[in-house]
């Protein structure tokens, strides 16, 4: 074989394998970057949803201590479920997209947070029933009931971060 085109043989192979491992290189950057990008939306779906979620608790923490006192403002207990209600919204809508960004085990826990979230403010809506008239006679044990249902809640978001955290790889978030 000549020279010559040894040389041209040579430069073929090689241009080839440049290109080759170019396109390797490319799907490997687009993959990453996906990666990132899935990444990213899941964070930021998880994290709206428990900060709608903090500010739901929140709304929800007023209403009760509202309805501490002997004989409660039904008025202030009214506006103040309203907001509960507003909140409650913005968690459902929330929830829509952690849902929609899965995977299975982070909807499984949230389904959890949202059942823990309704035993709690079941019992909340029965108490403002109460006050409205005027029945104190399960109020203490209506109570000790919230505080427990919020324990549980608690510990239904604990597990939700807890999923998160392993889905998003921050083995440090718990």
């Amino acid at each position: 074989m000549d020279a010559g085109l040894t040389a041209l043989l040579g430069a073929a192979v090689g241009s080839l394998a440049t290109l080759g491992s170019a396109m390797v290189a490319g799907r490997a950057a687009a993959r990453s970057q996906f990666g990132q990008w899935r990444r990213q939306h899941r964070r930021d779906a998880y994290a709206n949803y428990l900060c709608a979620l903090y500010d739901r608790d929140v709304a929800l923490d007023a209403v009760r201590d509202a309805l501490r006192v002997d004989r409660p403002d039904l008025r202030d207990v009214d506006e103040k479920m309203e907001h509960f209600v507003a909140q409650a919204r913005g968690v459902h809508r929330a929830a829509e997209l952690v849902i929609l960004e899965g995977p299975t085990s982070v909807v499984e826990a949230l389904y959890g947070v949202v059942h823990a979230s309704d035993g709690l403010a079941e019992v909340v809506r029965r108490m403002v029933r109460d006050a409205r008239a005027e029945d104190t006679s399960a109020k203490a044990a209506d109570t000790a009931l919230a505080a427990e249902r919020e324990h549980l809640l608690y510990q239904a978001v604990k597990h939700l971060r807890v999923a998160a955290s392993e889905v998003l790889g921050d083995s440090g978030t718990r």
